[in-house]
């Protein structure tokens, strides 16, 4: 079996527009790189959404996130069918962030509808510390549009980036 199928029992996937990366999606990297060896943080690309931040610039700040070389992690952008990329890389699950009941019914269809499509493939549901559990990337933006400080919601870097898209 060529190695891109085999299973990589030490692989998570974690998805995500990360736009922008938060405290809380750290929160979670954090949490699965204490259960799995290795995480792809694959950065969706979803004609359907109009990111305020473009590929590129998420790529870079997902990155940045981690300055030193740092092999537990790879970003990668994806497109297509997440569970699949997830069986192509060796993944043997997919990570998926809960803040409120309210994600979990969405997430929860998601998992069985992967599940039904590739049963090799676990989700593993974390949830982030009690400090970040209220917080998204869209309700961030929102509040830096309106001139709010989210800078102990998000790296300093992502902070610099939001007030360069929204000045004061």
């Amino acid at each position: 079996m060529p190695p891109s199928t085999q299973q990589n029992k030490s692989l998570a996937i974690y998805p995500g527009t990360f736009d922008p990366i938060t405290m809380g999606h750290l929160d979670i990297i954090d949490r699965a790189l204490n259960l799995f060896d290795r995480v792809i943080i694959a950065i969706a690309i979803n004609p359907g959404k109009a990111p305020l931040f473009s590929l590129n610039e998420r790529q870079q700040m997902v990155k940045k996130c981690f300055p030193r070389d740092y092999s537990r992690i790879t970003v990668e952008a994806v497109s297509g069918l997440l569970v699949q990329y997830a069986v192509d890389k060796g993944a043997i699950a997919i990570i998926r962030g809960l803040r409120a009941v309210s994600d979990f019914d969405y997430e929860f269809q998601l998992a069985l509808m992967n599940r039904k499509l590739k049963r090799e493939v676990d989700t593993i549901f974390l949830m982030p510390g009690f400090r970040w559990i209220y917080i998204s990337s869209s309700i961030i933006k929102d509040a830096a549009r309106h001139g709010g400080d989210v800078a102990d919601l998000v790296p300093e870097h992502v902070n610099e980036c939001l007030l360069k898209k929204f000045p004061i």
